[in-house]
């Protein structure tokens, strides 16, 4: 997978970002790792908003590259797997990780109840917050303009 291939394929758009755009990710992402962190929400809801704040982060790293992935099928697994040759090999393992949390977060939002255990949830919330961290400083890195 190469940004080419992405933008051929059309599951990619060049994009420009800004401070702002990121700043609001940043919100996002936030709020997502706050309230996954809710003893007082099932187990399936903190693993899903813990999911969504590491999509966010990898998102950040996207938009940071200057890319937008297409709104599609298959756009969260594409979302991941990207990071993998913006952050580079510390990447691999989150990427694989929550390609994995992906199939899982599916079932939670579209089929079943009760699927994640509170382990997973507190797994993937440790997770999401230690990707956030590396792409955090990705960004510092390599786009210090867009830093926090």
């Amino acid at each position: 997978m190469t940004w080419t291939t992405l933008l051929a394929s059309k599951d990619a758009h060049r994009h420009k970002t800004s401070k702002k755009e990121l700043d609001n990710m940043r919100a996002l992402i936030a709020r997502d790792l706050g309230d996954a962190a809710i003893a007082g929400l099932s187990a399936d809801r903190r693993f899903a908003t813990a999911y969504n704040a590491a999509l966010q982060a990898a998102n950040m790293a996207i938009a940071c590259a200057g890319y937008r992935i297409a709104s599609q099928i298959g756009h969260h697994r594409i979302s991941f797997e990207s990071t993998k040759f913006l952050l580079g090999k510390s990447a691999h393992q989150y990427a694989d990780y929550f390609e994995t949390c992906r199939r899982k977060r599916n079932s939670i939002d579209y089929t079943f109840s009760n699927v994640a255990t509170r382990t997973e949830a507190k797994e993937i919330l440790a997770q999401a917050a230690e990707f956030y961290s590396r792409v955090e400083d990705w960004i510092t890195k390599n786009h210090p303009a867009l830093k926090k």
